[in-house]
């Protein structure tokens, strides 16, 4: 007898999946990061609806809904993979009439180059993202920023929270004192532990599920953007992962935005990161009007 798979998509996602179906636009699918949940996509979600995009933030399996219910039940996250993100938002996609344009962010961003290495986005960006296998470099800032994590290996099975002093350093290190309290306040929940444990012994491990196809034929456009001063993704591991990816036939682009860290899609300089995707996708036929 055969057994029907079990849906992961929350009622929340297939409220969003059957709105952009029903629009006809270009869905745009955003995936967040560790510590970050869906509604850190709110201020990019208006932004992209307004020039014209249906939007569907995904949830990794377990997310609960708001920052506060996270924050309360830290072991809903326990045990996440990035093999299990990638087929949940997978999932999404193929409940999607278009294909969308996948923007992701930090362990989003390596999943979002995950999906397009399987053909399932039109277009990607990939916002200060997670090494994968055959990405080299390990800069001591990264080291440092994901120590609270890897620093015990007993965090393999649990879910983390950062302190302010974390936080601040791996993700709030180029804004104000006054802006990074702020950014710890409202965003920050308990994050999986095994992700950042895949990744980090990625190039030890063939059959990790911590790597990307950078050779499909129908990959998409591609652009990978680095925050100047980010600690826990900094350049030399952005531009190593567009290093992989830039022989693809299709476009592969990496633009660096000065000043900023690895909270650039939620801080006050989050539209600037969006313009740079959204000119791109543009100038890439993933625009709201293109067919």
């Amino acid at each position: 007898m055969t057994t029907t798979p079990t849906s992961t998509i929350t009622a929340r996602e297939r409220a969003e999946v059957e709105a952009a179906n029903a629009s006809g636009k270009r869905p745009v699918v955003l995936v967040h990061g560790l510590w970050l949940l869906a509604g850190s996509w709110d201020a990019w979600r208006e932004h992209l609806e307004s020039l014209g995009y249906a939007t569907v933030a995904a949830d990794w399996p377990g997310d609960p809904a708001t920052v506060e219910e996270a924050r309360a039940n830290p072991d809903a996250f326990a045990g996440v993979t990035v093999g299990q993100v990638t087929d949940h938002v997978a999932e999404l996609i193929g409940a999607l009439n278009r294909e969308p344009v996948v923007i992701g962010h930090s362990f989003g961003g390596l999943i979002t180059q995950k999906l397009a290495g399987m053909g399932l986005a039109h277009a990607a960006v990939a916002i200060d993202p997670a090494p994968f296998r055959g990405v080299l470099p390990l800069p001591l800032s990264a080291l440092r920023a994901s120590s609270p994590v890897l620093g015990n290996p007993a965090n393999y099975r649990r879910a983390v929270s950062l302190t302010f002093d974390q936080f601040r350093y791996a993700f709030a290190n180029a804004v104000s004192a006054e802006e990074a309290a702020d950014l710890y306040r409202a965003y920050p929940v308990p994050a999986p532990g095994r992700p950042l444990f895949q990744a980090a012994t990625a190039n030890l491990d063939p059959r990790t599920e911590a790597s990307v196809d950078s050779e499909r034929a129908d990959r998409g456009p591609l652009l990978v953007i680095s925050g100047e001063k980010d600690h826990i993704v900094p350049w030399a591991v952005s531009h190593a992962a567009f290093k992989k990816q830039f022989r693809n036939a299709n476009p592969t682009e990496i633009v660096e935005i000065p000043g900023r860290g690895h909270s650039l899609v939620v801080d006050s300089g989050w539209r600037e990161v969006a313009d740079a995707a959204t000119m791109f996708l543009e100038r890439h036929g993933a625009g709201p009007d293109a067919s």
